[in-house]
């Protein structure tokens, strides 16, 4: 067996980013930018009013002073003159700031008798105006390489006037399910059959990291038959092909024999973790394989700490950052595999957010799994962790 990290060392190290391609902004939503883009103006592009008010020159504004309104400045359509002494103009949020002012006064701090505005206070200059380039100036990096594009991220290239963008190519997906135990959902179910749940979640988990997520079905145990699926499988050369169940070395686990028999090259097939500890992973040419365990939660929890990190990888993005918590309750000794328990998240007004350990440990026990928010990582041989004392925790659905 090897250890979780030089297990996810090796994935990653096995993994070349997939080309770019140029999206439109509109179809950007969620991808991850393949180069950095930048501003093409400023923004604002010219000194703006951040405040309905009067614009005007710092040096004339003072408690019982009168300034003469000379003319309006609104979003859009500016004032075209300048301001001199004894000036100010009408303005409103969003409207370009006059030639000759230097300040912007709110309207509650002032009195209007026609064209005469009275003022009630001293005003510093520079005061509630946004000045040109505050935000970006133009040539500014807005995005870096390999960041997702994010509702605000897509706002921001937005602004600065960027209608098309390099994005990685997003990876193809192919799965496989394997047992002859195994029915569809909504089938009748036959008193030594279980209904296949994997391939269910394992879809819904890794679409929003690829472009197509392919159900390749289930395949019975069978040397032959599995054999002609897994070529037919990997000849169709998805970026990502993930296997379901007989990954371990039983009488009828044919899955580790049918992949090198298909020329995969098989890199490791255990690892000292739990739940999750018959994973293999193997490549041919440009397609990286996983073989997941056939129980439940650990299909589930190994794609979550590898599978995910991968497809990640392949569009240039980091694997998802953990954080730490505190526990709302304590954690019992673990033994020499690292364990991910499952955890609730806690909102607490005196304590803050805390993390509540799931007890359940059963690698089949789904209801568990889906009760849990993040992965509690325990390492090996520690003795326990006490309630409140930090633990690392891990998003179960960082995308989501």
């Amino acid at each position: 067996m090897i250890s979780v990290d030089e297990a996810l060392a090796r994935v990653l190290s096995a993994i070349t980013p997939l080309p770019a391609e140029t999206v439109a902004l509109s179809a950007a939503s969620g991808r991850t930018t393949a180069s950095p883009i930048t501003a093409r103006l400023f923004n604002p592009a010219f000194d703006v009013s951040a405040m309905d008010g009067y614009a005007v020159r710092a040096a004339d504004v003072a408690p019982g002073a009168t300034l003469e309104m000379i003319g309006m400045a609104q979003a859009g359509s500016g004032f075209s003159g300048t301001i001199g002494p004894g000036q100010c103009t009408r303005i409103f949020t969003g409207a370009p700031v006059p030639q000759g002012a230097d300040a912007v006064v709110i309207q509650e701090h002032t009195h209007a008798d026609g064209a005469a505005i009275h003022f009630e206070q001293t005003v510093a200059p520079r005061l509630n105006i946004r000045f040109r380039g505050a935000d970006f100036a133009l040539g500014d990096a807005l995005v870096p390489v390999g960041a997702r594009l994010t509702p605000a991220r897509l706002a921001l290239v937005a602004a600065g006037n960027v209608d098309t963008l390099s994005v990685a190519t997003l990876p193809r997906v192919a799965l496989l399910a394997t047992g002859d135990e195994l029915v569809l959902p909504g089938s009748t179910v036959g008193p030594d059959q279980i209904v296949a749940s994997i391939s269910t979640g394992l879809s819904a988990f890794l679409a929003p990291y690829a472009s197509t997520v392919t159900d390749l079905g289930i395949v019975p145990d069978d040397r032959e038959v599995l054999g002609a699926a897994l070529a037919a499988a990997l000849d169709a050369a998805p970026d990502i092909l993930v296997t379901t169940g007989g990954a371990s070395v039983g009488e009828h686990d044919y899955v580790q024999d049918m992949l090198r028999a298909n020329g995969v090259d098989i890199d490791f097939w255990r690892i000292a973790m739990r739940p999750g500890r018959p994973l293999m992973v193997g490549r041919r040419g440009r397609t990286l394989v996983f073989g997941l365990p056939g129980n439940p939660v650990s299909a589930l929890v190994t794609a979550r700490l590898f599978v995910v990190p991968a497809l990640l990888a392949l569009v240039g993005s980091a694997p998802p950052p953990s954080f730490f918590l505190p526990l709302a309750a304590p954690l019992p000794p673990n033994g020499p595999r690292r364990h991910f328990r499952r955890g609730r998240l806690i909102s607490d007004p005196k304590r803050g957010t805390l993390v509540e350990p799931i007890l359940q440990t059963d690698s089949g026990h789904l209801s568990s799994l889906a009760d849990a928010e993040v992965l509690i990582e325990q390492r090996e041989d520690c003795l326990g962790i006490p309630a409140l004392n930090f633990a690392q925790v891990h998003t179960f659905y960082p995308k989501c």
